[in-house]
């Protein structure tokens, strides 16, 4: 039960604590902590939303600012770097067109959509994979993360208001 309930993971912290740190987990982001806040701390929605986007933010700025040096270390390992340089040109030659093309606004509407494995973890490995500058892609991926975040705000506000119309 501790591996599916976000809600357990962090139950002897106060509720803006633990709407922070479980928007700051790849599997769940502000995808969970929005609802969670809300309907489950009954957290106000501005307070919920706030900690959700911070904490959503704050790993994907730290893979934007880490992940360059983890590349260098990994490539100057014979076995590993090799094979990542083969990933990486293949990951890039795989997606390069459909960057290109869309330039930009695919990395924000690739976060902001609030699908499964799309984030802003992903977003900032992706930024890497296609070498968008810090400077850039640190934008991008904030607004992509404020487009997520008031989709799933909206969606868990109608649909709990919705239900408890209902029921």
């Amino acid at each position: 039960m501790l591996l599916t309930d976000p809600v357990s993971w962090f139950v002897h912290l106060p509720p803006e604590l633990a709407t922070f740190f479980i928007s700051m987990i790849p599997i769940t982001e502000l995808r969970a902590s929005i609802p969670i806040g809300i309907e489950v701390y009954g957290l106000p929605v501005w307070k919920v939303f706030v900690l959700a986007v911070i904490g959503d933010l704050i790993p994907a700025l730290l893979i934007l600012i880490c992940i360059p040096f983890v590349h260098d270390w990994i490539m100057r390992s014979r076995i590993l770097g090799a094979v990542l340089e083969h990933k990486l040109r293949k990951a890039e030659k795989k997606f390069s067109g459909n960057y290109f093309k869309y330039g930009a606004i695919a990395l924000v509407i690739f976060i902001g959509i609030p699908l499964p494995f799309t984030g802003s973890w992903t977003g900032a490995l992706i930024a890497f994979v296609f070498n968008i500058p810090f400077r850039r892609a640190a934008p991008l991926i904030t607004v992509g993360v404020l487009m997520a975040a008031s989709i799933v705000t909206a969606v868990t506000l109608f649909a709990g208001g919705t239900l408890r119309w209902l029921f």
